[in-house]
């Protein structure tokens, strides 16, 4: 889909195109390349955070009193996408998208003038403590609870597929603080710090072999009464604001698209035993333009979402659209890479990262390499974040009326 700059966006864009042209080197890029998970690890997500904190482009979706970049959505759109293009590193939401905004909603004053800025800067890496092991999709069954002792919070239970955990120095959980009729309530969104007695992080290998997620262990641990968001019992309402910008407050259709030409190269580079490229089989192509519609329509959807978000509007239903078919259309771009590669595909290593000096030499290509890890690992595309049927539900009562 091609839109007709106006001469300020064409001239954005090209300020983003030469940021990015000096600021990202030649390893970064590399090393995204070669990562299956979500995220980038620490040891390139970080650098790359730190020089969009200092040109002022950390927070696009901020408001500008807190450190925002006041760009319009279509700027916000721009710049995302040329980042795709180029292949930067994709930052963790857990601190940026998530808790952020969520402090300066509902945040006290002091939370907003100690909390932000560390966020911003990438001093505090966030991790997010919602699911729980006996809790499923059903998040409002969660059983970990905060009691109020004095001036301090204590803390038991157990919080599961915590991304990045053993990265964080911090995790924003819902706890329950007290015993209601209807589980909703007595929920609170409350901040811990994790490099504390009482609390313990194993990790969770993957069936692709990442160590990504986790499993938080509290036990007696303890955080004070000022770490609370909002009030007692406003958890589940601040829980469906973040998981509204979890789900809506990213732009997932231009890294699709731009995975897909990079596919498209790969298999114009693919030859068959007649001399025929797979770029030009009628297979192919008709698989590829099928995905790159979706991918396209997935577009606009979230190009409206961001453009709601920028006048002050609330995200709304439309973010489980965008999950729901986000995610698909993620598993459809990564199976479509195993197709492509074949045989080649199979070759499925463990050792992570794949990328540095000590990475383990692809036997076929980088690109045949890291295929399989990504197809396995985004399997949870359609898991986290809400499931896909929760996703469903939602739309056919709040979009449909069903």
């Amino acid at each position: 889909m091609d839109f007709e700059f106006l001469e300020s966006e064409s001239e954005f864009r090209d300020e983003v195109k030469s940021f990015l042209a000096e600021a990202l080197d030649a390893d970064v890029q590399s090393a995204s390349a070669s990562s299956p998970g979500v995220f980038a690890e620490p040891d390139i997500g970080l650098g790359w955070h730190q020089k969009l904190y200092e040109r002022g482009w950390i927070a696009p979706d901020w408001p500008v009193e807190y450190g925002g970049t006041g760009w319009t959505a279509l700027q916000k759109y721009i710049f995302e996408k040329e980042c795709s293009l180029v292949g930067a590193p994709k930052l963790p939401v857990m601190g940026m998208q998530l808790l952020g905004p969520s402090i300066y909603t509902f945040g006290t004053d002091a939370q907003k003038e100690n909390l932000l800025p560390r966020i911003l800067s990438g001093e505090d890496y966030w991790c997010q403590g919602f699911s729980e092991p006996n809790s499923g999709s059903d998040l409002a069954s969660l059983q970990a609870t905060a009691v109020r002792d004095g001036d301090n919070y204590i803390v038991n239970g157990s919080k599961i597929w915590t991304t990045h955990g053993h990265h964080a120095n911090k995790i924003f959980c819902l706890l329950r603080t007290e015993k209601a009729e209807r589980p909703q309530q007595g929920i609170s969104f409350i901040l811990l710090d994790l490099d504390q007695p009482g609390i313990s992080v194993k990790p969770i290998i993957t069936l692709a072999g990442d160590h990504e997620v986790n499993q938080v262990f509290f036990d007696d641990a303890v955080t004070p009464v000022e770490n609370l968001v909002g009030e007692e019992g406003q958890g589940w309402e601040i829980a469906k604001f973040l998981l509204e910008n979890e789900r809506g407050g990213s732009c997932h259709a231009p890294e699709l698209l731009a995975d897909l030409e990079r596919l498209d190269l790969a298999a114009s580079q693919e030859i068959f035993e007649d001399d025929c490229k797979v770029s030009e089989t009628s297979t192919w192509r008709r698989k590829l333009a099928g995905i790159r519609l979706r991918a396209q329509a997935l577009e606009v959807t979230e190009l409206q979402v961001l453009a709601n978000i920028m006048e002050g509007l609330e995200p709304g239903p439309q973010t489980s659209l965008i999950k729901f078919v986000a995610s698909k259309v993620r598993q459809e771009v990564d199976s479509l890479a195993v197709d492509l590669f074949g045989h080649a595909a199979l070759q499925l290593e463990t050792q992570r990262p794949l990328y540095g000096g000590n990475a383990p030499q692809p036997i076929f290509s980088q690109g045949a390499q890291i295929a399989t890890p990504r197809y396995l690992n985004s399997r949870a595309w359609t898991i986290f974040g809400g499931t896909n049927e929760v996703q469903a539900n939602i739309i056919s009562k709040t979009v449909l009326g069903l």
